[in-house]
Protein backbone atom coordinates (compact mmCIF):
# COMPACT_ATOMS: atom_id res chain seq x y z
CA UNK A 1 0.00 0.00 0.00
CA UNK A 2 2.91 2.48 0.56
CA UNK A 3 3.77 2.25 -3.14
CA UNK A 4 0.78 4.46 -3.82
CA UNK A 5 1.92 7.69 -1.81
CA UNK A 6 4.00 8.48 -4.95
CA UNK A 7 1.46 8.73 -7.28
CA UNK A 8 -0.39 11.19 -4.36
CA UNK A 9 2.65 14.00 -4.23
CA UNK A 10 1.77 17.57 -3.19
CA UNK A 11 -1.77 16.42 -2.42
CA UNK A 12 -3.65 13.27 -0.87
CA UNK A 13 -6.91 13.98 -2.63
CA UNK A 14 -7.09 13.91 -6.16
CA UNK A 15 -9.73 13.64 -9.27
CA UNK A 16 -10.01 10.75 -11.26
CA UNK A 17 -8.04 12.68 -14.03
CA UNK A 18 -5.00 14.39 -12.48
CA UNK A 19 -4.64 10.73 -10.32
CA UNK A 20 -4.41 8.52 -13.19
CA UNK A 21 -2.25 11.12 -15.04
CA UNK A 22 0.44 10.41 -12.05
CA UNK A 23 -0.24 6.78 -12.51
CA UNK A 24 0.43 6.62 -16.27
CA UNK A 25 3.03 9.56 -17.26
CA UNK A 26 4.70 10.49 -14.25
CA UNK A 27 8.21 10.93 -15.62
CA UNK A 28 9.85 8.12 -12.83
CA UNK A 29 7.09 6.06 -11.45
CA UNK A 30 4.37 6.47 -14.83
CA UNK A 31 3.39 3.04 -16.56
CA UNK A 32 4.22 4.57 -20.09
CA UNK A 33 7.69 5.79 -18.98
CA UNK A 34 8.82 2.48 -16.63
CA UNK A 35 7.61 -0.59 -19.19
CA UNK A 36 6.73 -1.30 -22.54
CA UNK A 37 2.86 -2.20 -22.65
CA UNK A 38 2.35 -3.06 -25.76
CA UNK A 39 2.89 -6.79 -27.08
CA UNK A 40 3.19 -10.20 -25.76
CA UNK A 41 5.69 -9.14 -23.13
CA UNK A 42 3.27 -6.09 -22.21
CA UNK A 43 -0.32 -6.01 -21.19
CA UNK A 44 -2.47 -5.61 -24.47
CA UNK A 45 -1.96 -5.85 -28.27
CA UNK A 46 -2.64 -2.96 -30.89
CA UNK A 47 -4.04 -3.51 -34.72
CA UNK A 48 -0.61 -2.72 -36.10
CA UNK A 49 1.05 -5.65 -34.11
CA UNK A 50 -1.80 -8.11 -35.03
CA UNK A 51 -1.26 -6.93 -39.06
CA UNK A 52 0.94 -5.09 -41.26
CA UNK A 53 -2.42 -4.82 -43.04
CA UNK A 54 -3.72 -2.50 -40.74
CA UNK A 55 -1.01 -0.50 -41.17
CA UNK A 56 -1.04 -0.35 -44.79
CA UNK A 57 -4.62 0.86 -45.14
CA UNK A 58 -3.80 3.71 -42.53
CA UNK A 59 -0.98 4.86 -45.08
CA UNK A 60 -3.02 4.41 -48.19
CA UNK A 61 -5.70 6.11 -46.41
CA UNK A 62 -3.15 9.12 -45.56
CA UNK A 63 -2.10 9.46 -49.42
CA UNK A 64 -6.16 9.23 -50.53
CA UNK A 65 -6.18 12.26 -48.06
CA UNK A 66 -3.70 14.31 -49.54
CA UNK A 67 -4.99 14.00 -52.67
CA UNK A 68 -8.26 14.96 -51.33
CA UNK A 69 -7.10 18.45 -50.29
CA UNK A 70 -5.58 19.54 -53.56
CA UNK A 71 -1.99 17.32 -53.09
CA UNK A 72 -0.41 20.26 -51.85
CA UNK A 73 3.05 20.70 -52.36
CA UNK A 74 4.23 20.16 -48.45
CA UNK A 75 2.27 18.00 -46.44
CA UNK A 76 1.73 17.62 -42.56
CA UNK A 77 1.57 14.17 -41.23
CA UNK A 78 1.66 13.64 -37.66
CA UNK A 79 0.84 10.36 -35.60
CA UNK A 80 -0.47 10.55 -32.03
CA UNK A 81 0.59 8.25 -29.66
CA UNK A 82 2.91 6.38 -31.61
CA UNK A 83 2.74 3.14 -29.41
CA UNK A 84 6.05 1.27 -30.09
CA UNK A 85 6.54 2.99 -33.37
CA UNK A 86 5.39 -0.15 -35.88
CA UNK A 87 2.58 1.21 -37.39
CA UNK A 88 4.54 4.47 -38.61
CA UNK A 89 7.07 2.12 -39.90
CA UNK A 90 4.87 0.54 -41.93
CA UNK A 91 3.45 3.84 -43.39
CA UNK A 92 6.90 5.11 -44.14
CA UNK A 93 7.81 2.13 -46.59
CA UNK A 94 4.61 2.53 -48.13
CA UNK A 95 4.88 5.98 -48.64
CA UNK A 96 8.13 5.20 -50.35
CA UNK A 97 5.97 3.78 -53.09
CA UNK A 98 4.16 7.05 -53.92
CA UNK A 99 6.98 9.33 -54.85
CA UNK A 100 5.32 12.69 -55.29
CA UNK A 101 3.88 12.31 -51.86
CA UNK A 102 6.89 10.55 -50.35
CA UNK A 103 8.88 14.12 -51.29
CA UNK A 104 6.03 16.68 -50.25
CA UNK A 105 5.35 14.92 -46.41
CA UNK A 106 7.12 15.72 -43.13
CA UNK A 107 6.47 13.63 -40.59
CA UNK A 108 6.14 13.93 -37.15
CA UNK A 109 5.54 11.71 -34.00
CA UNK A 110 3.66 13.17 -31.05
CA UNK A 111 4.84 11.39 -28.11
CA UNK A 112 5.20 12.23 -24.60
CA UNK A 113 6.97 9.33 -22.74
CA UNK A 114 10.63 9.33 -22.94
CA UNK A 115 10.80 5.33 -22.88
CA UNK A 116 8.38 4.64 -25.66
CA UNK A 117 10.05 7.44 -27.80
CA UNK A 118 13.44 5.66 -27.46
CA UNK A 119 11.32 2.21 -28.53
CA UNK A 120 10.01 4.04 -31.42
CA UNK A 121 13.43 5.51 -32.41
CA UNK A 122 15.16 2.38 -32.33
CA UNK A 123 12.39 0.59 -34.37
CA UNK A 124 11.93 3.31 -36.89
CA UNK A 125 15.19 4.54 -37.04
CA UNK A 126 14.37 7.59 -40.47
CA UNK A 127 16.93 10.33 -39.83
CA UNK A 128 13.29 12.64 -41.62
CA UNK A 129 10.95 11.79 -38.93
CA UNK A 130 10.74 14.44 -36.29
CA UNK A 131 9.59 13.93 -32.83
CA UNK A 132 7.38 16.42 -30.89
CA UNK A 133 5.89 16.74 -27.44
CA UNK A 134 3.96 19.89 -28.56
CA UNK A 135 2.06 20.85 -31.84
CA UNK A 136 4.26 24.57 -32.43
CA UNK A 137 6.54 23.41 -34.70
CA UNK A 138 4.09 22.26 -37.51
CA UNK A 139 3.73 25.04 -39.59
CA UNK A 140 3.16 25.69 -43.64
CA UNK A 141 1.04 23.82 -45.16
CA UNK A 142 -2.49 21.49 -44.20
CA UNK A 143 -1.96 18.69 -41.79
CA UNK A 144 -2.97 15.20 -41.64
CA UNK A 145 -3.37 13.81 -37.73
CA UNK A 146 -3.88 10.81 -37.18
CA UNK A 147 -4.54 8.22 -34.09
CA UNK A 148 -4.78 4.76 -33.50
CA UNK A 149 -6.16 4.06 -29.62
CA UNK A 150 -4.15 7.39 -28.65
CA UNK A 151 -7.53 8.90 -27.01
CA UNK A 152 -8.46 5.96 -24.88
CA UNK A 153 -5.17 6.25 -22.82
CA UNK A 154 -5.98 10.26 -22.00
CA UNK A 155 -7.13 10.37 -18.58
CA UNK A 156 -10.90 11.42 -18.00
CA UNK A 157 -12.66 13.07 -15.53
CA UNK A 158 -16.03 11.54 -13.51
CA UNK A 159 -19.11 13.47 -12.21
CA UNK A 160 -22.11 12.00 -10.72
CA UNK A 161 -25.51 14.47 -10.85
CA UNK A 162 -27.27 14.62 -7.65
CA UNK A 163 -30.73 16.77 -6.94
CA UNK A 164 -29.65 19.29 -9.91
CA UNK A 165 -25.70 19.61 -8.44
CA UNK A 166 -22.67 17.97 -10.14
CA UNK A 167 -20.15 16.27 -8.09
CA UNK A 168 -16.39 15.05 -9.40
CA UNK A 169 -14.89 11.69 -7.86
CA UNK A 170 -11.57 11.89 -6.45
CA UNK A 171 -8.85 9.52 -4.85
CA UNK A 172 -8.47 10.04 -1.42
CA UNK A 173 -5.31 8.49 -0.28
CA UNK A 174 -5.86 7.67 3.90
CA UNK A 175 -3.60 7.44 6.95
CA UNK A 176 -3.44 3.84 6.21
CA UNK A 177 -1.98 4.56 2.40
CA UNK A 178 -5.13 3.02 1.53
CA UNK A 179 -7.18 4.79 -1.72
CA UNK A 180 -10.64 5.50 -1.02
CA UNK A 181 -13.36 7.30 -3.72
CA UNK A 182 -15.23 10.16 -2.57
CA UNK A 183 -17.10 13.08 -3.85
CA UNK A 184 -16.92 17.02 -4.15
CA UNK A 185 -19.37 19.39 -5.63
CA UNK A 186 -17.91 20.86 -8.33
CA UNK A 187 -16.59 24.10 -9.73
CA UNK A 188 -18.54 26.59 -11.93
CA UNK A 189 -16.74 26.05 -14.69
CA UNK A 190 -17.00 22.73 -14.99
CA UNK A 191 -20.79 22.57 -14.86
CA UNK A 192 -21.02 25.36 -17.17
CA UNK A 193 -18.53 23.12 -19.44
CA UNK A 194 -20.09 19.73 -18.94
CA UNK A 195 -24.13 21.80 -19.30
CA UNK A 196 -22.48 23.17 -22.57
CA UNK A 197 -22.62 19.60 -24.28
CA UNK A 198 -26.11 18.66 -25.30
CA UNK A 199 -25.15 14.77 -25.22
CA UNK A 200 -24.30 14.80 -21.37
CA UNK A 201 -27.50 17.04 -20.34
CA UNK A 202 -29.79 14.04 -19.21
CA UNK A 203 -26.63 11.68 -18.00
CA UNK A 204 -26.81 11.37 -14.21
CA UNK A 205 -23.08 9.74 -14.54
CA UNK A 206 -20.82 11.66 -16.81
CA UNK A 207 -17.12 10.97 -18.00
CA UNK A 208 -15.48 13.88 -19.63
CA UNK A 209 -12.09 14.11 -21.17
CA UNK A 210 -11.18 17.13 -19.95
CA UNK A 211 -7.00 16.75 -20.96
CA UNK A 212 -8.38 15.16 -24.39
CA UNK A 213 -10.26 18.01 -25.25
CA UNK A 214 -6.93 20.58 -24.75
CA UNK A 215 -4.96 18.23 -26.57
CA UNK A 216 -7.78 17.99 -29.77
CA UNK A 217 -8.13 22.10 -29.18
CA UNK A 218 -4.90 22.79 -30.21
CA UNK A 219 -4.87 20.31 -33.42
CA UNK A 220 -8.09 21.54 -34.27
CA UNK A 221 -7.19 25.34 -34.24
CA UNK A 222 -4.40 24.10 -36.32
CA UNK A 223 -6.36 22.33 -38.92
CA UNK A 224 -9.03 25.56 -38.73
CA UNK A 225 -6.36 27.68 -39.86
CA UNK A 226 -3.90 25.68 -42.27
CA UNK A 227 -6.56 23.43 -43.76
CA UNK A 228 -6.37 19.17 -43.22
CA UNK A 229 -7.77 16.70 -40.98
CA UNK A 230 -7.61 14.40 -37.98
CA UNK A 231 -8.49 10.20 -38.38
CA UNK A 232 -9.01 8.82 -34.97
CA UNK A 233 -9.41 5.12 -34.44
CA UNK A 234 -10.49 3.54 -30.73
CA UNK A 235 -12.53 1.60 -29.07
CA UNK A 236 -15.69 2.97 -27.68
CA UNK A 237 -19.36 3.90 -28.56
CA UNK A 238 -21.61 5.71 -30.29
CA UNK A 239 -24.09 6.92 -27.42
CA UNK A 240 -23.56 8.43 -24.05
CA UNK A 241 -24.55 6.35 -21.26
CA UNK A 242 -24.77 5.91 -17.35
CA UNK A 243 -21.65 4.60 -16.43
CA UNK A 244 -18.17 4.25 -15.75
CA UNK A 245 -15.79 3.22 -18.53
CA UNK A 246 -12.63 3.08 -17.05
CA UNK A 247 -10.15 -0.35 -17.18
CA UNK A 248 -7.23 -1.94 -16.40
CA UNK A 249 -5.42 -4.38 -18.00
CA UNK A 250 -1.84 -6.23 -16.35
CA UNK A 251 -0.43 -9.06 -18.61
CA UNK A 252 -3.32 -9.12 -21.20
CA UNK A 253 -6.07 -9.64 -18.47
CA UNK A 254 -8.57 -7.92 -16.55
CA UNK A 255 -7.05 -5.99 -13.60
CA UNK A 256 -9.12 -4.20 -10.73
CA UNK A 257 -8.25 -0.21 -11.45
CA UNK A 258 -6.55 0.29 -8.01
CA UNK A 259 -4.44 -2.84 -8.03
CA UNK A 260 -0.96 -2.82 -9.41
CA UNK A 261 -0.69 1.17 -10.16
CA UNK A 262 2.40 2.28 -12.54
CA UNK A 263 2.62 -1.42 -13.79
CA UNK A 264 -0.95 -1.81 -15.70
CA UNK A 265 -2.80 -0.41 -17.88
CA UNK A 266 -5.52 2.02 -17.25
CA UNK A 267 -7.84 3.61 -20.40
CA UNK A 268 -11.12 4.18 -20.88
CA UNK A 269 -14.09 4.21 -23.78
CA UNK A 270 -14.06 6.75 -25.82
CA UNK A 271 -17.79 8.38 -26.40
CA UNK A 272 -18.10 9.14 -30.28
CA UNK A 273 -21.22 10.85 -29.28
CA UNK A 274 -19.04 13.63 -27.46
CA UNK A 275 -16.52 13.54 -29.74
CA UNK A 276 -18.48 14.38 -32.75
CA UNK A 277 -19.88 17.45 -30.43
CA UNK A 278 -16.76 18.45 -29.69
CA UNK A 279 -15.40 18.60 -33.36
CA UNK A 280 -18.50 20.45 -34.43
CA UNK A 281 -17.46 23.01 -31.67
CA UNK A 282 -14.63 23.52 -32.74
CA UNK A 283 -15.88 24.40 -36.50
CA UNK A 284 -14.63 20.94 -38.20
CA UNK A 285 -17.47 18.85 -40.08
CA UNK A 286 -17.41 15.64 -39.26
CA UNK A 287 -17.69 12.54 -41.41
CA UNK A 288 -20.29 9.63 -40.26
CA UNK A 289 -18.82 7.67 -37.40
CA UNK A 290 -17.86 4.08 -38.86
CA UNK A 291 -16.78 0.57 -37.25
CA UNK A 292 -13.32 -0.48 -37.84
CA UNK A 293 -14.93 -3.11 -39.89
CA UNK A 294 -16.62 -1.03 -42.23
CA UNK A 295 -13.12 1.10 -42.54
CA UNK A 296 -10.94 -1.17 -43.63
CA UNK A 297 -13.14 -3.34 -45.79
CA UNK A 298 -13.95 0.32 -47.82
CA UNK A 299 -10.22 0.87 -47.53
CA UNK A 300 -10.03 -2.84 -49.58
CA UNK A 301 -8.02 -4.73 -46.80
CA UNK A 302 -9.80 -7.87 -47.88
CA UNK A 303 -8.93 -7.40 -51.77
CA UNK A 304 -5.31 -6.80 -50.77
CA UNK A 305 -4.82 -9.63 -48.76
CA UNK A 306 -6.23 -11.99 -51.31
CA UNK A 307 -3.45 -10.63 -53.52
CA UNK A 308 -0.36 -11.42 -51.21
CA UNK A 309 -2.15 -14.24 -49.74
CA UNK A 310 -1.47 -16.05 -53.38
CA UNK A 311 2.19 -15.99 -52.99
CA UNK A 312 1.98 -17.83 -49.51
CA UNK A 313 2.02 -20.96 -48.06
CA UNK A 314 -1.32 -22.72 -46.74
CA UNK A 315 -0.08 -22.24 -43.08
CA UNK A 316 0.54 -18.24 -43.64
CA UNK A 317 -2.35 -17.87 -45.03
CA UNK A 318 -4.40 -19.27 -42.22
CA UNK A 319 -2.19 -16.90 -40.27
CA UNK A 320 -3.02 -14.00 -42.46
CA UNK A 321 -6.74 -14.78 -42.18
CA UNK A 322 -7.26 -15.45 -38.34
CA UNK A 323 -5.18 -11.99 -38.02
CA UNK A 324 -7.74 -10.05 -40.33
CA UNK A 325 -10.62 -12.01 -38.51
CA UNK A 326 -9.59 -10.92 -35.13
CA UNK A 327 -9.07 -6.69 -36.81
CA UNK A 328 -12.96 -7.24 -38.44
CA UNK A 329 -15.26 -9.48 -36.80
CA UNK A 330 -17.82 -8.14 -35.08
CA UNK A 331 -16.96 -10.44 -32.11
CA UNK A 332 -13.92 -8.78 -31.42
CA UNK A 333 -12.20 -5.93 -33.02
CA UNK A 334 -14.42 -5.06 -35.59
CA UNK A 335 -17.71 -3.04 -34.11
CA UNK A 336 -16.10 -2.53 -30.73
CA UNK A 337 -13.60 0.04 -32.58
CA UNK A 338 -14.81 2.88 -34.20
CA UNK A 339 -13.28 5.87 -36.52
CA UNK A 340 -14.33 9.54 -36.75
CA UNK A 341 -12.79 11.83 -39.10
CA UNK A 342 -13.03 15.57 -38.45
CA UNK A 343 -11.85 17.99 -41.46
CA UNK A 344 -11.07 21.25 -42.70
CA UNK A 345 -11.18 20.96 -46.68
CA UNK A 346 -13.15 22.54 -49.60
CA UNK A 347 -14.16 18.92 -50.50
CA UNK A 348 -15.31 15.88 -48.13
CA UNK A 349 -14.75 12.82 -50.75
CA UNK A 350 -12.25 11.24 -48.07
CA UNK A 351 -11.52 7.26 -49.05
CA UNK A 352 -12.83 4.96 -46.55
CA UNK A 353 -16.29 6.92 -45.50
CA UNK A 354 -19.75 6.24 -47.96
Amino acid sequence: MKSNKKFFKKSKCLPVDKFFQNVLYDKKNGYYNSKLPIGSKGDFVTSPKISNLFSEMIAVWIISAWEVLGRPKKINIVELGPGDGVLAKIILEVFKRFPEFDTSKKVFLFEISNLLKKIQKININVKSVKWIDSFEKIKNGPVIFFGNEFFDAIPIKQFIRKKGSLYEKYYLLNSDSEINEIHKKTSKRNYDMINSYSSLKSLKFIEFPKYGFKQLERITNIIANQGGCILMIDYGYLKSHNQSTLQSVFKHKKNYILNNLGKADITSHVNFELLKEFFVKNNLKIKKVITQKQFLENMGIMKRAEIIAKKMKFIDQSNLYIRLKRLLSPNSMGNLFKVVLAYNSKTNNFFGFK
